[in-house]
């Protein structure tokens, strides 16, 4: 969940006195030497292997000094600071609403004459591009995250539940969904919600926990079922579709018709704290979640008994894609060819352990195409056998980029109407149908259509 917040907002902190010595840009530390400036958020093993990258980056080019700025919290109020002070980084992470903000503003600097230069830029997947205008690249997404249904192998044996298909083409129905879901849902005298006796308010164990508030949990349902969240324009709002009232209304019936997924505060220890992923399937407190790409690091790192499978289809097989924040080179630097260059460099799995390590997933296309390419970052031990069918090929062939990126003011579209009416669905109070047809049109009011997309 906070790498889930990390994505949605960046994150920020104090960033001490290297920022309070700063320009715009790093500046020269000395005659003949660029110095600049990188900043990001993440966890601390980020932070690790962002420091490793920097250095190695360093040693590459002895001309070029890099001052890591990380900042762990309140990401975009900070950098948003900076900007107006127009105390800008060099280069950095970027909030995904606020790149295509100062990208229009001219504040990002326009990578778009630099693909040439630099092929590797040029050969990343179309999705991750983020343009502001013709001919206009701001930035790109850090990170290809997908959505995946991830399970505890134990919790599945145990229950004599079907293991959930790596492989799109053999992706599990709802209906079939729910069936597992049930046989692995038990309350504290081990009994199953389809059984007399079974006690909602006392379940040890849950078959799967999918967030309805976070979008992309469920953006890849609801066009696997033909649905979206806006017309091809983005001028209106389709949650309010027969495609998208299902979609929530399943969701829905998971936790109070089904009784098979956890409801508000049902996971948490305390207040809204819920565990992470990888906890929630090593106490087996949850068989199945529905989670990021990202959380593998996480498994790993706690030794969970994990295993990755495809979400359940409707129609055709979606995932969620491009679940990440943005990169970008800021226009005020003063060193812009050795900004460019970092630029590249920071997001190149020959450069970052973070892809082999499991928290990323490439941008490039090749990573996904060739074989020795794709070995490069999955063929050790942090990436299961069932990994190249159930992410590479998955997120290669069946992913959508998550509309967040791509719908104008979403940040207030998201807080002012959209997460209120999915905190409303997830409460129960009310049919999903009902809320939807109440926020749709709403929605529709404030849409100021899709932000600029452009093919290479």
């Amino acid at each position: 969940m906070r790498r889930r917040d990390l994505f949605r907002m960046g994150g920020l902190a104090a960033l001490g006195a290297a920022t309070a010595a700063c320009g715009v840009g790093g500046g020269a530390e000395r005659a003949g030497r660029a110095s600049l400036q990188f900043m990001y958020w993440g966890s601390a093993f980020e932070q690790k292997a962002v420091a490793a990258m920097l250095r190695e980056f360093e040693r590459r080019k002895p001309g070029v000094k890099v001052s890591a700025l990380f900042t762990p919290d309140e990401y975009d109020v900070k950098l948003n600071t900076l900007v107006a002070g127009n105390r800008m980084p060099d280069v950095g992470y970027v909030p995904m609403a606020m790149s295509f903000r100062l990208g229009e503003q001219g504040k990002l600097l326009n990578l778009f004459p630099y693909l040439t230069k630099y092929p590797q830029l040029a050969g990343y997947l179309p999705d991750a591009y983020l343009w502001s205008g013709q001919d206009r690249l701001h930035g790109v997404a850090t990170a290809n995250e997908i959505e995946l249904l991830w399970y505890s192998r134990s919790a599945i044996a145990e229950a004599g539940a079907e293991t959930p298909p790596a492989l799109a083409a053999s992706a599990w129905t709802w209906d079939r969904l729910v069936e597992n879901a049930h046989r692995l849902t038990v309350d504290q005298d081990g009994r199953h919600p389809d059984e007399s006796g079974f006690d909602p308010r006392r379940i040890r164990r849950f078959g799967i926990s999918c967030s309805l508030t976070y979008p992309p949990a469920w953006y890849g349902f609801l066009r696997s079922n033909g649905g979206d969240f806006a017309d091809e324009a983005g001028r209106r709002c389709l949650l309010d579709a027969p495609e998208a009232i299902e979609v929530f209304q399943n969701l829905q019936d998971l936790i109070y018709e089904h009784r098979v997924a956890p409801g508000p505060g049902q996971l948490a220890a305390t207040g809204d704290d819920v565990p992470g992923t990888s906890i929630l399937l090593k106490t087996r407190r949850v068989a199945m979640v529905v989670d990021g790409h990202w959380s593998l690091l996480d498994m790993n790192e706690s030794k969970v008994d994990y295993g990755i499978g495809v979400l359940p289809v409707y129609e055709r097989p979606y995932t969620t894609a491009q679940v990440a924040g943005a990169s970008a080179v800021f226009a005020g630097t003063k060193h812009v060819e050795e900004a460019v260059e970092l630029f590249a460099f920071h997001i190149d799995p020959r450069h970052v352990d973070l892809y082999a390590r499991g928290l990323w997933m490439p941008q490039e296309r090749r990573y996904y195409e060739d074989q020795a390419a794709i070995d490069s970052w999955t063929r050790n031990d942090s990436h299961p056998p069932e990994f190249r069918t159930a992410v590479v090929d998955y997120a290669r062939d069946h992913g959508v980029p998550a509309f967040g990126n791509r719908i104008r003011d979403m940040t207030v579209i998201g807080s002012d109407v959209l997460t209120p009416a999915l905190q409303e669905i997830e409460s129960g109070e009310r049919p999903a149908a009902a809320i939807l047809k109440e926020a749709a049109p709403k929605i529709t009011a404030m849409l100021r259509g899709r932000h600029h997309t452009q093919g290479l």
